[in-house]
Formats: structure tokens, C-alpha cells, sequence
């Protein structure tokens, strides 16, 4: 079986199948015309925010793809990054520059991610 939340006629934000989370490309909605660091603040609230809402967290990452519409904003991005995962829980990463769909935006990242394992009853 198969889990989507908030589906649009082009995409949902999240699938789960089989206790494997995958979220949709997370970019800067709010504030697209802000700097590579707020906007990865930003991007990584949601994703804290659809990992809630999918019963998981950012200690739960599998894997996470990181496109930056200039590569040279990685240093900035890895600064917020490195303040925002979890030490011990670093998954694997993907970082690549990317022609992004909006051009105000500096930073889309792609994750998936585990969910938290149920409690015995």
C-alpha cells in the first residue's frame, strides 16, 4: 500500500511504502529570493515538517540529494546543514549544481527517509 500526503494534480509532497518515506523536491517557497542560507533554513523546515507529518525525523534519513543553482553557495548551505543534522545520523549525500525551476530559488534537496518503527503492543 501506498501513502500520499498533500497531493496536487502534478505531484504529492510525500509517498510512504513500506515504512520508506520519500518527499518530494523541497524548495524555498516562503522567501525565494533570500540568501543560499536562509533558504536552506528554510527547505529543511519542511522537511522536518513532512518527516513529522509522515511519523519520522531527520535522525531517520536514508539518503539526501542536494541541487544548488550555484555550486559555489555549498560552503554557506553546508554551514546551516552541518547546524541542522543530526551528529552520528549524517546520511548519504548528493551535492550538484542544477538549473533550478524557478530561477529565484538557490537550493532544492530530495529526501528519503525511514519511519519510525511502531511500538509493540
Amino acid at each position: 500500500m501506498i501513502r500520499r500526503l498533500h497531493v496536487g494534480p502534478r505531484l504529492s509532497e510525500a509517498a510512504i511504502a513500506h515504512g520508506v518515506i520519500h518527499l518530494a523536491g523541497q524548495v524555498p517557497e516562503n522567501q525565494p529570493e533570500a540568501d543560499i542560507s536562509t533558504q536552506t533554513r528554510e527547505v529543511l523546515g519542511h522537511v522536518d515538517r513532512l518527516l513529522a507529518e509522515c511519523g519520522s525525523d531527520k535522525s531517520r534519513l536514508l539518503s539526501v540529494q542536494i541541487f544548488l543553482a550555484d555550486i559555489r553557495d555549498i560552503a554557506a548551505m553546508n554551514a546551516v546543514w552541518d547546524a541542522w543534522v543530526v551528529p552520528g545520523a549524517t546520511p548519504p549525500r548528493a551535492t550538484v549544481q542544477a538549473t533550478l525551476a524557478d530561477p529565484r530559488w538557490r537550493i532544492e534537496v530530495v529526501v528519503t527517509a525511514l519511519q519510525r518503527e511502531e511500538p509493540a503492543r
